[in-house]
């Protein structure tokens, strides 16, 4: 999303050469947040100019329209939210049947404990928000304690991947990372940065 629009392909290759991990596109319906962003259309021309993995963040209303759509359109993840309307544990069965990794989203507000126990086992992901979903530029939402308790749960579920999106600088990248982060989504500060000074700056959180 806080990539140039007008260049996309410029800016994948870009951020590829800087050293990513993957491409997290945040898919917006004007709903479920009051913003529009890509299509599937987007992401299968994109699709043929990277091997990198393409994590898809479906900020949508009814997350069982467009399963299908971007998992043909060349998603390697999909993430889906739990404040969204549906049959959370029917769409993400769905979304593995399409033997894609299937991921749990969490805003800011919502606690940790409205994951129900028997979602667990369906995730691959949890993505904790740290900034309201819709728009790029937001700053951190101090949500370690959230990120702390998923972690806890890689005891139980060793290959549960804990990301964190909004907000993520060189400043949070440390402060999410201590908590317990395993992936991180930086968006403003990497691509108004620049790509290749910003971003060894920002994974050295890790260290």
């Amino acid at each position: 999303m806080a990539a140039n629009f007008a260049r996309l392909e410029d800016d994948l290759r870009a951020v590829e050469r800087a050293g990513v991990d993957l491409f997290h596109w945040d898919i917006m319906d004007g709903h479920f947040v009051p913003n529009l962003t890509f299509g599937p259309a987007v992401l299968r021309d994109l699709r043929k100019v990277t091997t990198l993995p393409f994590d898809v963040h479906l900020m949508v209303t009814h997350p069982e329209k467009w399963i299908d759509a971007f998992a043909e359109a060349g998603a390697d993840s999909l993430s889906i939210h739990l404040e969204s309307e549906g049959d959370l544990a029917g769409n993400l069965k769905k979304i593995r049947d399409k033997k894609l990794q299937a991921g749990l989203v969490l805003n800011p507000e919502t606690s940790f404990d409205a994951i129900a126990a028997e979602i667990y086992p369906l995730i691959d992901r949890i993505l904790i928000m740290s900034v309201k979903p819709g728009f790029g530029g937001q700053s951190f939402i101090d949500v370690t304690d959230k990120i702390a308790k998923a972690a806890a749960l890689k005891h139980q579920f060793p290959k549960l991947d804990i990301m964190v999106d909004g907000g993520i600088n060189t400043d949070t990248a440390p402060r999410a990372i201590a908590a317990g982060a395993t992936t991180l989504v930086s968006g403003s500060a990497l691509f108004g940065g620049g790509f290749d000074a910003l971003f060894p700056k920002i994974r050295g959180g890790a260290a």
